[in-house]
Protein backbone atom coordinates (compact mmCIF):
# COMPACT_ATOMS: atom_id res chain seq x y z
CA UNK A 1 0.00 0.00 0.00
CA UNK A 2 1.49 3.50 -0.83
CA UNK A 3 1.28 5.83 1.86
CA UNK A 4 1.31 9.57 0.91
CA UNK A 5 2.29 12.13 3.37
CA UNK A 6 -0.40 13.69 4.63
CA UNK A 7 -0.53 16.80 6.86
CA UNK A 8 -2.92 17.27 9.07
CA UNK A 9 -3.67 21.34 9.89
CA UNK A 10 -5.51 22.37 13.05
CA UNK A 11 -6.11 26.00 13.71
CA UNK A 12 -6.82 26.71 17.03
CA UNK A 13 -8.24 30.52 19.12
CA UNK A 14 -8.92 30.32 22.60
CA UNK A 15 -10.34 26.19 22.78
CA UNK A 16 -8.80 24.85 26.05
CA UNK A 17 -11.93 22.53 26.48
CA UNK A 18 -11.83 21.27 22.79
CA UNK A 19 -7.91 20.65 21.87
CA UNK A 20 -6.68 17.84 23.33
CA UNK A 21 -9.53 15.90 22.09
CA UNK A 22 -8.24 16.47 18.88
CA UNK A 23 -4.53 16.52 19.36
CA UNK A 24 -5.17 12.89 20.33
CA UNK A 25 -6.91 12.00 17.39
CA UNK A 26 -4.06 12.93 15.26
CA UNK A 27 -1.27 11.71 17.52
CA UNK A 28 -3.02 8.21 18.09
CA UNK A 29 -3.39 7.83 14.38
CA UNK A 30 -1.43 4.81 13.47
CA UNK A 31 -0.36 6.26 10.33
CA UNK A 32 3.78 6.79 9.78
CA UNK A 33 4.07 9.46 7.23
CA UNK A 34 2.08 11.92 8.71
CA UNK A 35 2.78 15.23 9.85
CA UNK A 36 0.46 17.74 12.96
CA UNK A 37 0.69 21.32 12.37
CA UNK A 38 -1.41 23.38 14.64
CA UNK A 39 -1.87 27.16 13.83
CA UNK A 40 -2.85 29.33 16.85
CA UNK A 41 -3.84 32.76 16.39
CA UNK A 42 -2.59 33.70 19.99
CA UNK A 43 -5.10 32.52 22.41
CA UNK A 44 -5.64 34.38 25.66
CA UNK A 45 -6.66 30.94 27.91
CA UNK A 46 -5.12 27.64 28.22
CA UNK A 47 -4.72 26.32 24.53
CA UNK A 48 -1.28 26.62 24.48
CA UNK A 49 -0.30 24.74 27.70
CA UNK A 50 -2.68 21.80 26.57
CA UNK A 51 -0.54 22.21 23.49
CA UNK A 52 2.57 22.14 25.32
CA UNK A 53 1.57 19.08 26.67
CA UNK A 54 1.81 17.16 23.26
CA UNK A 55 4.78 19.66 22.26
CA UNK A 56 7.14 16.19 20.98
CA UNK A 57 4.05 14.62 18.60
CA UNK A 58 3.36 18.28 16.85
CA UNK A 59 5.94 18.71 14.41
CA UNK A 60 5.06 22.64 14.08
CA UNK A 61 3.40 24.89 16.50
CA UNK A 62 2.40 28.59 15.62
CA UNK A 63 1.30 30.79 18.26
CA UNK A 64 0.68 34.43 16.70
CA UNK A 65 -2.18 36.79 16.08
CA UNK A 66 -3.81 36.16 12.93
CA UNK A 67 -6.53 37.50 10.39
CA UNK A 68 -8.98 35.22 10.74
CA UNK A 69 -9.41 31.34 9.82
CA UNK A 70 -8.86 31.43 6.55
CA UNK A 71 -5.30 33.24 7.57
CA UNK A 72 -4.67 30.27 9.74
CA UNK A 73 -5.29 27.59 7.31
CA UNK A 74 -3.07 29.82 4.76
CA UNK A 75 -0.01 29.54 7.41
CA UNK A 76 -0.87 25.95 7.85
CA UNK A 77 -0.76 25.07 4.02
CA UNK A 78 2.27 27.31 3.77
CA UNK A 79 4.10 25.31 6.28
CA UNK A 80 3.23 21.83 4.95
CA UNK A 81 5.02 19.55 3.77
CA UNK A 82 2.95 16.63 3.07
CA UNK A 83 1.35 15.47 -0.55
CA UNK A 84 -1.94 16.21 0.98
CA UNK A 85 -3.51 18.39 3.18
CA UNK A 86 -6.53 18.06 5.38
CA UNK A 87 -7.61 20.78 7.85
CA UNK A 88 -9.31 19.72 11.34
CA UNK A 89 -10.36 23.05 13.99
CA UNK A 90 -10.32 22.27 16.93
CA UNK A 91 -12.87 20.29 18.56
CA UNK A 92 -13.23 18.37 15.67
CA UNK A 93 -12.00 14.39 15.35
CA UNK A 94 -10.09 12.53 13.14
CA UNK A 95 -11.97 8.98 12.80
CA UNK A 96 -10.39 5.98 13.97
CA UNK A 97 -7.53 4.90 11.49
CA UNK A 98 -8.87 7.47 9.18
CA UNK A 99 -5.30 8.04 7.63
CA UNK A 100 -4.97 4.30 6.75
CA UNK A 101 -8.34 4.91 5.58
CA UNK A 102 -7.32 7.40 2.89
CA UNK A 103 -4.35 5.74 1.63
CA UNK A 104 -5.95 2.53 1.27
CA UNK A 105 -8.21 3.88 -0.93
CA UNK A 106 -5.61 6.75 -2.41
CA UNK A 107 -5.39 7.10 -6.18
CA UNK A 108 -2.87 9.36 -7.70
CA UNK A 109 -3.59 12.56 -10.21
CA UNK A 110 -6.26 14.00 -7.64
CA UNK A 111 -6.29 17.40 -6.62
CA UNK A 112 -9.05 17.12 -3.91
CA UNK A 113 -10.18 13.55 -2.26
CA UNK A 114 -12.94 13.64 -0.31
CA UNK A 115 -14.60 10.90 2.68
CA UNK A 116 -17.45 10.55 4.55
CA UNK A 117 -18.13 12.62 7.35
CA UNK A 118 -19.81 11.40 10.91
CA UNK A 119 -22.06 14.59 11.81
CA UNK A 120 -22.14 14.87 16.17
CA UNK A 121 -24.42 16.17 18.23
CA UNK A 122 -22.74 16.53 21.36
CA UNK A 123 -25.94 17.63 23.11
CA UNK A 124 -28.30 14.97 22.08
CA UNK A 125 -25.89 12.34 21.27
CA UNK A 126 -27.50 11.48 17.72
CA UNK A 127 -24.92 10.67 15.18
CA UNK A 128 -25.44 10.38 10.99
CA UNK A 129 -22.70 10.33 8.26
CA UNK A 130 -22.76 12.79 5.49
CA UNK A 131 -21.48 11.29 2.02
CA UNK A 132 -19.24 13.68 0.01
CA UNK A 133 -20.12 16.08 -2.61
CA UNK A 134 -17.76 16.40 -5.51
CA UNK A 135 -19.68 19.34 -7.40
CA UNK A 136 -20.03 22.52 -6.55
CA UNK A 137 -22.70 24.04 -6.42
CA UNK A 138 -25.21 20.96 -6.30
CA UNK A 139 -28.70 22.42 -6.65
CA UNK A 140 -30.84 21.61 -5.45
CA UNK A 141 -29.23 18.68 -3.37
CA UNK A 142 -26.01 19.39 -1.47
CA UNK A 143 -22.67 21.49 -1.43
CA UNK A 144 -21.21 19.95 1.33
CA UNK A 145 -17.62 20.90 2.24
CA UNK A 146 -16.41 19.33 5.91
CA UNK A 147 -12.95 19.85 5.28
CA UNK A 148 -12.03 17.80 8.37
CA UNK A 149 -12.97 14.92 5.98
CA UNK A 150 -11.15 17.19 2.40
CA UNK A 151 -7.69 16.16 1.12
CA UNK A 152 -6.14 18.65 -0.89
CA UNK A 153 -3.02 18.00 -2.15
CA UNK A 154 -0.14 20.51 -1.54
CA UNK A 155 0.33 21.04 -5.23
CA UNK A 156 -3.56 21.80 -6.10
CA UNK A 157 -3.32 24.95 -3.47
CA UNK A 158 0.37 26.06 -5.33
CA UNK A 159 -1.41 25.76 -8.75
CA UNK A 160 -5.09 27.31 -7.29
CA UNK A 161 -4.21 29.18 -4.70
CA UNK A 162 -5.36 28.95 -0.86
CA UNK A 163 -8.35 30.60 1.27
CA UNK A 164 -9.27 34.12 0.68
CA UNK A 165 -8.59 36.16 3.13
CA UNK A 166 -11.64 38.30 2.91
CA UNK A 167 -14.03 35.21 3.78
CA UNK A 168 -14.71 34.80 7.28
CA UNK A 169 -17.67 32.33 6.90
CA UNK A 170 -17.44 30.57 3.34
CA UNK A 171 -14.34 30.07 2.89
CA UNK A 172 -14.35 26.64 1.87
CA UNK A 173 -17.26 27.16 -0.50
CA UNK A 174 -15.09 29.88 -2.33
CA UNK A 175 -12.43 27.74 -2.93
CA UNK A 176 -14.24 24.89 -4.08
CA UNK A 177 -15.91 26.73 -6.55
CA UNK A 178 -12.48 28.54 -7.57
CA UNK A 179 -10.52 24.65 -7.67
CA UNK A 180 -13.78 23.38 -9.75
CA UNK A 181 -13.88 26.55 -12.25
CA UNK A 182 -9.65 26.32 -12.66
CA UNK A 183 -10.31 22.39 -13.65
CA UNK A 184 -9.25 20.57 -10.45
CA UNK A 185 -9.87 16.92 -10.29
CA UNK A 186 -12.54 15.89 -7.38
CA UNK A 187 -12.76 12.51 -6.46
CA UNK A 188 -14.78 10.84 -3.30
CA UNK A 189 -14.35 7.28 -1.17
CA UNK A 190 -16.61 5.72 0.87
CA UNK A 191 -14.91 5.68 4.03
CA UNK A 192 -15.45 7.65 7.55
CA UNK A 193 -12.67 10.09 7.87
CA UNK A 194 -13.81 12.45 10.88
CA UNK A 195 -16.15 13.70 13.12
CA UNK A 196 -17.96 17.41 12.94
CA UNK A 197 -19.37 18.55 15.96
CA UNK A 198 -22.58 20.39 15.07
CA UNK A 199 -22.72 24.38 15.68
CA UNK A 200 -19.53 26.79 15.55
CA UNK A 201 -19.46 29.83 13.64
CA UNK A 202 -20.10 28.33 10.17
CA UNK A 203 -23.60 27.15 11.13
CA UNK A 204 -24.13 30.59 12.83
CA UNK A 205 -22.68 33.51 10.75
CA UNK A 206 -26.32 34.09 8.98
CA UNK A 207 -26.17 37.45 6.95
CA UNK A 208 -22.67 37.17 6.61
CA UNK A 209 -22.51 33.41 5.26
CA UNK A 210 -25.26 34.28 2.78
CA UNK A 211 -23.35 37.75 1.77
CA UNK A 212 -19.88 35.50 1.27
CA UNK A 213 -21.57 32.55 -0.63
CA UNK A 214 -23.15 34.97 -3.27
CA UNK A 215 -19.66 36.76 -3.29
CA UNK A 216 -17.97 33.55 -4.16
CA UNK A 217 -20.41 32.50 -6.81
CA UNK A 218 -20.50 35.84 -8.87
CA UNK A 219 -16.18 35.61 -8.66
CA UNK A 220 -16.37 32.27 -9.30
CA UNK A 221 -18.17 32.19 -13.37
CA UNK A 222 -21.64 31.76 -12.44
CA UNK A 223 -24.27 34.20 -13.92
CA UNK A 224 -25.75 36.80 -12.01
CA UNK A 225 -29.33 34.19 -13.02
CA UNK A 226 -27.95 31.21 -11.28
CA UNK A 227 -26.21 32.99 -8.44
CA UNK A 228 -29.80 34.27 -7.85
CA UNK A 229 -31.25 30.80 -8.20
CA UNK A 230 -28.66 29.44 -5.83
CA UNK A 231 -29.05 31.80 -3.03
CA UNK A 232 -33.27 31.63 -3.34
CA UNK A 233 -32.63 27.69 -2.57
CA UNK A 234 -30.33 28.48 0.57
CA UNK A 235 -32.45 30.66 2.01
CA UNK A 236 -35.15 28.39 1.53
CA UNK A 237 -33.54 25.44 2.94
CA UNK A 238 -32.26 27.85 5.50
CA UNK A 239 -36.02 28.41 6.64
CA UNK A 240 -36.65 24.34 6.24
CA UNK A 241 -33.85 23.25 8.57
CA UNK A 242 -34.90 26.43 10.71
CA UNK A 243 -38.59 24.89 11.16
CA UNK A 244 -37.19 21.21 11.61
CA UNK A 245 -34.91 22.03 14.30
CA UNK A 246 -37.54 23.41 16.23
CA UNK A 247 -39.13 20.40 16.31
CA UNK A 248 -36.00 18.44 17.17
CA UNK A 249 -32.69 19.80 16.88
CA UNK A 250 -31.65 16.21 15.01
CA UNK A 251 -34.37 15.80 12.60
CA UNK A 252 -33.14 17.26 9.11
CA UNK A 253 -30.27 14.68 9.79
CA UNK A 254 -32.62 11.89 10.40
CA UNK A 255 -34.47 12.85 7.54
CA UNK A 256 -31.26 13.26 4.87
CA UNK A 257 -28.56 11.14 6.32
CA UNK A 258 -28.06 7.92 7.55
CA UNK A 259 -27.60 7.49 11.07
CA UNK A 260 -24.28 5.56 12.52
Amino acid sequence: MYTPKISIVTIAYNCEKEIEETILSVINQQYDNKEYLIIDGASKDGTMDIVDKYRDKIDVIISEPDKGRSDAFNKGIAHATGDYIVMMNAGDLLADDALNKFARNYEPGYDVIKGNTIRWNEETGFKSIEYPVINYPAIPFNFLICHQSTYISKSAYERYGGYGIDYRVAMDFDLMLRFTQKGAKFRKINENLAIFRMGGISQTAGQRRYDEMKKAMLSNGHSKLSTAIFMFYIHLRTGVRNILNKIDPDLKNKLITKKC
